[in-house]
Formats: structure tokens, C-alpha cells, sequence
């Protein structure tokens, strides 16, 4: 294993839904070109049939066929080691599938703890059999409906419905002539170290360690070294031969102890660089003595949305928002209203074993004779307060002073309201300095839990229904917190590593950049979207929704709207489904209002038709102020310390909703042929378009239609070639250069880098008006086509004297 330089720039590829690695292998030339030093691929390890991401392996141990197997992958890695890139891969050792195709957990099912991959995953065992929620009725009444049959199959014995089919255990298997009978199928799944139950037992009874609420994917025991070896077999054979250069660990908050986990990890890889996927709320910083790079940048995100939005135009929409919705309070009452909620529906498996371990870790002889309802109360209290993913207390660790003042604030406000504040106490004191098995455990798990309460009630549920501004309802964002002022960017700026990464769009952003940048013009011009707002008033339905909804709908409009487009309205409707049962105030996606939801499309599609033909008051002007905001974090991304990830197909416009529309097919060859037109002199080399891929058939919507030159398209694709070839030109110079930031006298922000090589100047006006030629000793980078001159953004370099 060779050491892996870092990054410069790279580039995010989801493979699946028609890219493999033979569509990435024709891509390694352009990416070259464009001045991307690494491919960062989506998982590529086995995952189940039809996954349209590959978070969901079944099988760690091998290249997923569906993507060219090993052999496609070899060939990847060797076309982009050729041409100067290196191979970033994301893993995923928080979970795999819990499904029948996953061979360890069928291992598992047919033998039971006698399965030599029974401790590979988190099961509950003392809570008995394995609970496998599988079915669409109960038990009994599928049974004497004859809905099962019990068979020999190509590996065993098996009991069998229409859909699947689930490995028995050896000798449980009854005499032929007994395998349609309903007493005899009782008898023999009675036998078995796993049980079948009706899907809705998933929300209390499952007996797995989960990834959130999603019950389809098991939590494995990296923690046990043998699973973090098998886990990591293949990984480490494919770092070993070279073929890999970087790695980045999804949900890394799941994991029972982070930090070992990562100390093991950074002994095998040696100097490989390591990314986190890691969501940091307020100033929260990851733990300095962790052995990573960095995280993926969620974070940088956020500091270029409030950077970028205006706080007096904020003040006046929330006015508005308030005044036409009847919403009160702030966005952390709606968040802790949810997080009430999720923990006793969505989670109350995880909120029952957390009481259950509480009631462990107090033992038999109780002297405080500690009743269950407080326990209850005590567990439910501290979760909610919990204001983070979660802390990281371990064993054989002292707690940190941060982490254990975190925790005495928790425990101060989770008392808040209680009879007696006692049970809580306690229960904090088991988390911050457990004594015994027992409390470690619980130590353990309420950690893992709160890091799925917080996303589940913060983006999948609070997100949702404080609509005020959802610019600010990102991942790792705070609508509360959505402004900030130059000198705290600027400080934050200056303590940012070099090695962090930077990104604006990913697979899990609710919104896509440019649609996000849209959105942020409404702070900056809330008279034209209130505009908007009074045109929608006139719009078919438009009173039969909830105002909030229809608030949140309009925006959502403001921000996928692209001219020329027949999908706007099939997808908005779509997505206004998906958001009503996040928000789950009128539906949720296990209980759906089938009106309520009709009632909405229904609305949105009459808006999304008033706007063809001729745009209401207002749209134009926020759009053009959108393209201007995306300018300016585009440069941002570029210039400012870290390493710019660009998401597939982002150097045009990027006006994608949150999954499934992000997963609209890209148009390879069209998006290269605007940039390498465009911007011919960043390109080294003559490419031919001809082996670029066009846009895959996908379930998703259709690519965008290829955009013009002249287009603001074109304008962000030179932008991001010039950046980037200035930083294949300069890798030195932003790995070590200092950073200020500032707001000039003529109200222009400034971003500053300068080291003993010089000095570069990145120069936005958020108001749109173009910006002064470069001065006469500086070096103007961008712009440069003649198209750009009036561009809101500029930047110039200027070379160190002597």
C-alpha cells in the first residue's frame, strides 16, 4: 500500500440506475481534464437487488456484479491511475441489508447463535428469538389462510410464502406429507431461532440494532475484531493492491465506539486518507485526536448558506410567515416537539430496550426503589434534551471536560419538569461513568440512539414543518442559526484544515445547490416572493391546504423550476407527498391521508401550470438573484480552505429536489461538451466527446435539456474549470495559505488566501452588479469569456513581489 497523496478536487459518481464502472471508466478522461484529482465513488460492495444506492451491502465480501463485478472495477481503478486519479471509496461498516439475500444472515437463520455470524450482528438475543417483521398480515391469520408451506430448498430446509422464502434450521424439516399442514408449519416455526411477525411489529418488537427506523438494515459489531476484519477483508485486499486511495465511513455516529473503531481502522490503512460522514450542530468540532482528514463537509454547506443569506430580508419573511400561517415559537420548540414524537413511534423499539437496559444497569436490589415510569420519563428526558448526534464516552476513556459539561447541561434541563429530577441524574451518571456491564451497555446504546433521534426528528420531521425559510432546512443545518456575520466566518474560515472536505450537493442533501441558492434570494428579495405568495391565493386549491404547506410548496416551485421542463409538475406533486409524510402532521408513510395528500398534488400541480407561458411577478427576479448567490458559492467552494467536492453533474445548474428526484439521470457528454467549449484552455488535452457517456435510462426524471453556452450553466462550468485548474496549477499554495474574510467598504465580500507565493481575491457582489476590471498587477483568473465580464463574482490573483 502505497501512501496516498490527498486530494485536490473530486468528484461524487452514484453509481447504479445505469452508471457502472465501465460508465465511470469512460469518464476518467474529462475528469482529468476538468483538474479532479480523485473519483469518489458510492458504495460499490453487494447490496440488494434493485438498490438505487448500494447502502443497503449484503454481502461486504464481494464487488457487486451489477456493477462489473471485480473485473470492472480493476478496470476502473487502472483507467484512473493512468490518467493521474486516484479512487475514493465509500464504505459503510455501520450496517448491512436485513434481507434474505444477505449469506451472513442467512447463516444466521438457519443456525441460530450457533452461527459462526450470530455476534457479527447486533442482536437482542436475551429478548429471544431473531424478529423478522416480514409479513403483510399477522402470523396466525396467514397461516389459516394456507399462505405458507414448508419445502426443501436449494440449501436447506425452508419456510415459504409467495414472496420469499426464510432458512430453517436443520431437522425441523417434518415428513412430506405434514408440510402443508397448519399445525405442523406452527410446530416448526416455533422451532426456529428466528420468528415471523406482521410488518407493523417493526415500530416496538424488532430485536436488532437498526439504522434509525429503516428496520431493513442491521447493525453489525465492528467493535468484536473478528467482524471488523471480516467487514474489511475486501477493502483492505483492494487498499493493499493499490487500487484504492482514499476511504469514506458512512454514519460513523453509529457505531458503538467511533474512536476505536477509527484507531483500528487508521493501524490497517497506515497514511490512506479517511473522511467522515459526520453532521456537526452548532460549534461542535470533531475530536481532535480522531485519526481522520476530516469530515465530507456538511458543515461547509451551511457557513455558505448564512453567509449568503440576508438577515433583514429574513426578518421580514418570517414576519410574513408567521402572519399568514399562524405559526409561533422557534424552529428548536417544533424540534423538540418532534423528537416527543419520534421517540415513542417511530423509535419506541430503541425507546423499550434503552428502558429495559436502564432498568439492568439499576439491578435487582434498587435501593432507590426506581419505579419503570421513571425510568421511562428519565430516558425520554434526556434524549430529548440531547442537543447533538452524540457524545463519544468509552471505556477505558476519561470523559472530556467538554463532553462532560455537554452532558451536565442535558441532565439540568432534562430534570426541568420532572417530579424529581433523582432518576435522571442517575441514569446520566450510568452514560458519563458506567461501574458495570450493565451500565456500559446502556452507556452504549443511548448513545447510538440519539444520533437517530436527532435526524429522524430534525430532518425528517422538523424539517418539514417549520417552513418559514428551507434554505436553512438542510442536512447539518439550523434553522434557527441562519445567518452569520464575516468575522465569525472568517475565524471559522481560519480554523478549518486543508484536508476537510467542501461540498455543496450530495445524494442526501434535501435540495441540490443551485436549487438551494434560489432559495436563499428569497432573504435577499422577500417583496417579489411575497409576490409569489399573493399570486398563489388565486391558484385552484390553494385554500384547501394548510397555509404552511402551500408556503412550502410555492418555495419548492421557486427552487426546481427550470423553463422547458414537461416534468415540474409530475415531480413537485411527487415531492410534496414525500414532504407531507415526513412532516407526518396530517399523513405519514404507514398511515397515509390519501385526501389530505390528493388535496395538496392537486394544488401544486395548478401552481406549477400558472407558471407556464409567462412567469408570475417576481419569479424572474429571484432566479437571477439565484444564479448570482450560486455564483458566489461556487467561488466560495473553491477558494476556501478544504477540498471542493463536486457532485455529479453539478458544474451546470443543479435544481434537483431531495431523493428520488436527485437521482435524475446526468448527461456525461452534455455537461463536458459546455465545459470543455466553454472553458477549452483549463483542458490539457483534446478529448473526444464521442467516449464520454451520454444520460442513463433511469426510474428517476430526465436529464435536464442541454443548456447553451451563454446560459448561467455555462457561466458556473467556466467557473469551476478556472478553479480548478488554478488549484491543479497551486496545490501548495491552498494547502498553506492563510485565510481572511471580510466585508469590503463598497459592501463586496472578500475571501482572502495568501502565503510567501502570493495573494488570491475572491471578490461577490450580492446584488448582482459586475465587478471592476482586475488591477493592473494582478492576474484575473476568472472571468474571462467574454460572457462572464458582468459577472457578480471576479477572482485575481496576484503574484508575491521579487
Amino acid at each position: 500500500m502505497n501512501a496516498a497523496p490527498l486530494p485536490r478536487a473530486t468528484y461524487r459518481l452514484q453509481l447504479r440506475e445505469g452508471v457502472d464502472f465501465d460508465t465511470a471508466r469512460r469518464l476518467v478522461p474529462y475528469l482529468a481534464g476538468l483538474g479532479i484529482s480523485h473519483l469518489y465513488l458510492s458504495p460499490i460492495f453487494t447490496a440488494a437487488s434493485g438498490s438505487t444506492h448500494g447502502y443497503d451491502v449484503t454481502n461486504p465480501a464481494e464487488i457487486d456484479p451489477c456493477l462489473g463485478g471485480r473485473a470492472g472495477f480493476e478496470a476502473l481503478a487502472e483507467a484512473a491511475r493512468a490518467a493521474g486519479l486516484g479512487v475514493i471509496l465509500d464504505i459503510v461498516p455501520n450496517h448491512t441489508a436485513f434481507h434474505l439475500e444477505n449469506p451472513w444472515l442467512r447463516d444466521v437463520l438457519r443456525h441460530g447463535q450457533d452461527s459462526r455470524y450470530a455476534r457479527h450482528f447486533d442482536i437482542d438475543w436475551a429478548k429471544g428469538r431473531l424478529v423478522l417483521p416480514f409479513l403483510g398480515q399477522p402470523f396466525d391469520e396467514m397461516l389459516e389462510a394456507g399462505a405458507f408451506r414448508l419445502e426443501e430448498g436449494d440449501e436447506g430446509p425452508q419456510l415459504a410464502t409467495e414472496h420469499f422464502a426464510v432458512p430453517m434450521s436443520q431437522g425441523t424439516l417434518p415428513s412430506e406429507e405434514m408440510r402443508r399442514d397448519p399445525e405442523a408449519i406452527r410446530d416448526a416455526h416455533a422451532a426456529q431461532p428466528w420468528r415471523l411477525t406482521h410488518w407493523e411489529y417493526e415500530r416496538d418488537g424488532v430485536t436488532h440494532r437498526r439504522f434509525f427506523n429503516v428496520t431493513g438494515l442491521i447493525g453489525m459489531r465492528v467493535e468484536d475484531e473478528a467482524v471488523f476484519e471480516e467487514m474489511h477483508a475486501l477493502l483492505f485486499e483492494l487498499l493493499d493492491k493499490d487500487l484504492v486511495q482514499g476511504i469514506r465511513l458512512d454514519h460513523i455516529d453509529g457505531l458503538a465506539d467511533p474512536a476505536a473503531y477509527l484507531r483500528r481502522l487508521r493501524e490497517r490503512v497506515g497514511d490512506t486518507p479517511i473522511w467522515i460522514e459526520k453532521i456537526l450542530t452548532g460549534d461542535e468540532t470533531v475530536p481532535a485526536s480522531w485519526p481522520i482528514q476530516g469530515t465530507t463537509g456538511y458543515e461547509a454547506a451551511r457557513a455558505i448558506s448564512r453567509i449568503l443569506t440576508d438577515a433583514e430580508g429574513l426578518a421580514r419573511l418570517d414576519e410574513s410567515w408567521r402572519r399568514e400561517t399562524g405559526r409561533e415559537g422557534s424552529f428548536h420548540d417544533a424540534l423538540k416537539t418532534a423528537k416527543h414524537e419520534v421517540i415513542r413511534q417511530e423509535l419506541a423499539a430503541e425507546l423499550h430496550q434503552l428502558i429495559d437496559m436502564a432498568r439492568s444497569a439499576v439491578g435487582p436490589e434498587d435501593s432507590l426503589e426506581t419505579g419503570d415510569e421513571a425510568l421511562r420519563e428519565a430516558i425520554i428526558a434526556l434524549l430529548v434534551a440531547f442537543p447533538r448526534y452524540r457524545t463519544y464516552f468509552a471505556e477505558g476513556e476519561a470523559p472530556s471536560d467538554e463532553e462532560r459539561a455537554l452532558m451536565d447541561s442535558v441532565t439540568a434541563e432534562a430534570g426541568e419538569g420532572l417530579r424529581t429530577d433523582a432518576t435522571v441524574k442517575r441514569i446520566a451518571g450510568f452514560i458519563t461513568d458506567p461501574e458495570t456491564p450493565e451500565e456500559r451497555a446502556l452507556q452504549v446504546r443511548f448513545q447510538q440512539v440519539t444520533g437517530a433521534l436527532l435526524a429522524k426528528a430534525h430532518e425528517d420531521t422538523a424539517g418539514f414543518r417549520w417552513n418559514r425559510y428551507i434554505a436553512a432546512n438542510e442536512v447539518g443545518a439550523d434553522p434557527d442559526e441562519s445567518t452569520i456575520t464575516p468575522e465569525e466566518l472568517s475565524g471559522w474560515l481560519q480554523r478549518r484544515a486543508p484536508t476537510e472536505m467542501t461540498l455543496t450537493s450530495t445524494h442526501d442533501t434535501k435540495r441540490s445547490e443551485d436549487a438551494r441558492m434560489r432559495l436563499v434570494a428569497i432573504s435577499h428579495l422577500p417583496e417579489a416572493f411575497l409576490a409569489l405568495w399573493e399570486h398563489s391565493e388565486d391558484v385552484d386549491g390553494a385554500h384547501d391546504i394548510d397555509p404552511n404547506l402551500r408556503w412550502y410548496i410555492l418555495q419548492t416551485l421557486l427552487a426546481m423550476w427550470e423553463a422547458g421542463r414537461g416534468d415540474i409538475a409530475e415531480r413537485l406533486g411527487q415531492h410534496v407527498e414525500k414532504a407531507m409524510r415526513e412532516a407526518k402532521e396530517v399523513t405519514t408513510w404507514t398511515h397515509q391521508n390519501q385526501e389530505a395528500e390528493a388535496d395538496a398534488q392537486r394544488f401544486a400541480k395548478a401552481l406549477a401550470q400558472s407558471w407556464e407561458g409567462e412567469l408570475p411577478a417576481g419569479a424572474g427576479q429571484l432566479m437571477a438573484r439565484g444564479e448570482v448567490l450560486s455564483l458566489a458559492q461556487t467561488g466560495l467552494k473553491l477558494v476556501m480552505p478544504g477540498i471542493p467536492d463536486i457532485y455529479q453533474g453539478t458544474e451546470l445548474g443543479a435544481f434537483q429536489l431531495t431523493d428520488p428526484d436527485n437521482r435524475m439521470a446526468v448527461d456525461f457528454r452534455a455537461v463536458a461538451d459546455l465545459a470543455i467549449r466553454g472553458a477549452p484552455d483549463c483542458f490539457e488535452r483534446e478529448l473526444s466527446l464521442d467516449e464520454i457517456p451520454g444520460a442513463a435510462a433511469t426510474d428517476g426524471p430526465d436529464p435536464e435539456p442541454a443548456p447553451d453556452l451563454d446560459s448561467f450553466a455555462g457561466r458556473k462550468a467556466r467557473l469551476i474549470c478556472h478553479g480548478l485548474a488554478l488549484r491543479r496549477r497551486m496545490p501548495g499554495f491552498f494547502e498553506q495559505s492563510e485565510t481572511r474574510f471580510e466585508t469590503s467598504g463598497d459592501g463586496h465580500l472578500v475571501l482572502t488566501r495568501q502565503s510567501g507565493e502570493g495573494r488570491l481575491e475572491l471578490r461577490i457582489d450580492r446584488q448582482g452588479h459586475g465587478l471592476p476590471e482586475a488591477a493592473r498587477e494582478a492576474e484575473r483568473i476568472w472571468p474571462r469569456h467574454e460572457a462572464d465580464l458582468d459577472a457578480p463574482v471576479c477572482l485575481d490573483w496576484v503574484a508575491a513581489a521579487g
